[in-house]
């Protein structure tokens, strides 16, 4: 019995760091972004906009990078406009989180997150957890095994408790 939970454990995350290590999108400043290059590490993914009551999230999402990066937390930021929320273009994405954040975590170009038209990742998370965004600034983390660890509404601010609890059980 415990020979047959085990196989069906390093299935089950066998096929979670398979479906992870499927996902690339395009970056913000060229070039691609392949989810694969983080595996081993925790991701927090959120889907943003810079129109949104929640864009403020932004300072807190960079202070939670700069005080976990060095323990290998990654955050991606998914621009979206699904949310009619969005600036027209990436060069005008980047240029206004540079300016009014400092951001220097990585950044996709505008990306939809729901429906038809999301990307893989969002399709994959939607069929995987039925999560799909609510609105901007939905985040996920994803542990370093390619689960998918936690799902956080836009209202759980990034420097908080139950966040910052999900992230840091995943660190070394």
């Amino acid at each position: 019995m415990r020979l047959i939970l085990a196989l069906v454990l390093t299935f089950c995350s066998t096929l979670a760091q398979a479906a992870m290590s499927n996902f690339t999108f395009p970056s913000i400043d060229g070039g691609e972004i392949d989810l694969s290059d983080w595996r081993g590490q925790p991701v927090l993914v959120v889907n943003t906009a810079s129109r949104c009551g929640y864009t403020p999230q932004y300072d807190g999402l960079q202070t939670l990078y700069d005080t976990y990066r060095d323990r290998g937390l990654v955050v991606l930021a998914v621009p979206s406009n699904d949310f009619r929320q969005e600036l027209a273009s990436d060069e005008e994405v980047k240029d206004f989180c540079e300016v009014n954040f400092g951001l220097d975590f990585p950044m996709t170009t505008i990306t939809s997150v729901r429906g038809d038209t999301a990307h893989p990742f969002y399709q994959w998370l939607a069929a995987d957890t039925g999560f799909s965004p609510s609105w901007n600034f939905n985040k996920v983390l994803i542990a370093p095994d390619g689960s998918v660890a936690a799902t956080f509404g836009s209202n759980a601010r990034p420097m908080s408790k139950p966040v910052i609890d999900a992230i840091t059980a995943l660190l070394d």
